[in-house]
């Protein structure tokens, strides 16, 4: 019994290990492959073991980078201001929907339910954001547009409102003379990080990687965020490659094309597999009780 309970041990060590090589064997090729030559990718391939190695889409970028330093500072503001905002009012929006005692909370998840099916499309929102809230070229069109309120996280929040919370405890702090919004922070927010955080982890990961606010509302280059930034360098790039001037001809030959979309890649992400392990215990706990049916 004990050389059976070993070996499934040993069998589910294998799984777990092809598994996490299976999520860890991209990363690898995504920066082995932004360090190879570019004469060595079109030949070969992309390599986990590049045939020859080089820097020259870093050098590259590092000729933006002013541009891309800024950028980052962009980003990194509008994904702790849009991630701070974004997560209080969907824990306010939440937590009524949540309460079975609140005349017309299966209204109110219902309306937010619907906005999940139906929204009003790319050219009204996009008058609305511009002509009549006059955001275009601001840094609040990188913030409020499509990512401050998501219903599919005001769902996630309020279900776990409804599976995790007790009631006895609500209404324990409701007869010791608590009222809704000492209950709400004191009480229901404390009790309730591993959604917080799940939630969080998501909002941070849209407004980091979100490139279509910035393609849409902005045209100054000072408001760029760094997706946009590296999306403008890899169409430059595109643009010379492809040009038919032979005055071009010696500064396109000696351009990376392919390396340097690895690179782009490689300083978009790095961030978020950094901070992710911070957020992982929480994030999966959340996810899974935020999912079980209210």
């Amino acid at each position: 019994m004990n050389n059976e309970n070993r070996a499934w041990q040993w069998a589910s060590h294998l799984i777990l290990i092809v598994i996490s090589l299976s999520c860890i064997i991209p990363f690898a090729l995504l920066f082995m492959s932004s360090i190879s030559e570019e004469t060595s990718i079109t030949k070969y391939g992309y390599q986990l073991f590049p045939k020859a190695y080089s820097f020259d889409a870093y050098s590259y970028l590092w000729k933006n980078a002013s541009s891309i330093l800024h950028a980052y500072g962009i980003t990194i503001m509008i994904t702790v201001i849009g991630t701070a905002v974004g997560l209080a009012m969907t824990a306010m929006l939440a937590y009524p929907a949540s309460r079975k005692d609140y005349p017309f909370y299966k209204g109110l998840a219902f309306f937010v339910f619907f906005t999940l099916l139906f929204n009003g499309g790319l050219v009204p929102t996009y008058l609305i954001y511009t002509q009549y809230l006059d955001m275009k070229d601001t840094i609040w069109a990188l913030i409020i547009p499509n990512l401050l309120m998501n219903g599919f996280n005001v769902l996630l929040m309020r279900t776990f409102f409804m599976t995790t919370i007790p009631a006895p405890v609500i209404e324990s702090a409701n007869m010791d003379g608590a009222g809704e919004v000492r209950t709400f922070t004191s009480i229901v927010l404390p009790l309730s990080m591993p959604i917080l955080a799940t939630v969080g982890l998501m909002q941070a990961i849209m407004y980091w990687n979100d490139w279509f606010n910035g393609m849409v509302y902005i045209t100054e280059p000072q408001y760029f965020s760094l997706q946009n930034v590296l999306n403008q360098i890899l169409s430059n790039i595109n643009f010379l490659s492809t040009t038919n001037m032979s005055a071009a001809t010696n500064v396109t030959m000696n351009l990376p094309g392919a390396t340097v979309r690895m690179a782009i890649a490689a300083i978009g992400v790095i961030p978020m597999l950094l901070a992710y392990p911070f957020f992982q215990k929480y994030f999966i706990k959340g996810i899974t009780i935020g999912a079980v049916k209210g």
